[in-house]
């Protein structure tokens, strides 16, 4: 039986990748979009998950036309970098409330179906910056390291449901995003990771696929590096 899943900010990147391999998996599979076109054979769903309102609605549209979300995965993200002198009330703000208090949002709206059906996946996306920290990333670091709290609080929370609650954190990853830094930085980046390259988004995706399935029943409050070593013992 296919599953209804979620992934949020799945329109590209690092989401997209991951609403491709559940689709591969069998589950029938909805992303969330704030601007240009959802993706070719996944439900697209505008959503900004700042707003409480949109994310109700985005739900309702899922479970009318695939079912309640079964699997959820909280993967949208900003990140607003500058040293924390110069960083504004704003870009601190603005930043927690979409990666944390977005996942939030998702979660809570997800949870209800979960609990009445007893089972459940939610995965959240954090980042090696969450763990390892990053100068002129106090915003973003403090959003993601926030996710495993919340994560390991949860899965507490929903363990005798039979709802596993997991984190995974991408190092870097080639994305539009990371092509977008200079030859320099990109050389100095692979310089600190072990294995010596960046990561793929179908890497971040197929662990997310292991935790969403069934061999990872007994998996619960965990935090799955995928960052090629960079983060290791933190």
């Amino acid at each position: 039986m296919p599953r209804s899943a979620l992934v949020t900010g799945g329109s590209r990147g690092i989401g997209l990748a991951i609403a491709r391999e559940l689709a591969a998996a069998g589950d029938d599979v909805a992303v969330t979009y704030r601007s240009g076109q959802p993706p070719e054979g996944l439900l697209g769903v505008p959503c900004d998950i700042t707003d409480s309102a949109q994310v109700d609605a985005a739900f309702k549209q899922v479970e009318d036309e695939q079912g309640p979300v079964e699997v959820l995965v909280a993967n949208a993200g900003v990140n607003k970098d500058q040293l924390l002198a110069l960083m504004s009330e704003d870009d601190f703000s603005s930043v927690l409330d979409t990666n944390l208090t977005g996942a939030f949002r998702v979660a809570k709206r997800a949870v209800r179906g979960m609990m009445r059906k007893r089972s459940g996946r939610i995965i959240l996306i954090s980042s090696v910056v969450g763990l390892l920290g990053s100068g002129g990333q106090v915003n973003y670091a403090a959003s993601k390291a926030g996710l495993v709290g919340f994560a390991r609080s949860l899965a507490r929370e929903l363990g005798s449901r039979n709802i596993t609650v997991n984190v995974v954190a991408p190092g870097f990853i080639e994305t539009d995003m990371t092509a977008a830094l200079s030859e320099e930085r990109q050389a100095e980046i692979k310089k600190n990771v072990p294995l010596g390259r960046y990561g793929s988004t179908e890497e971040i995706a197929k662990t997310v696929r292991f935790l969403a399935g069934d061999s990872a029943a007994y998996i619960t409050g965990a935090v799955i590096p995928v960052d090629g070593g960079l983060g290791m013992g933190h």
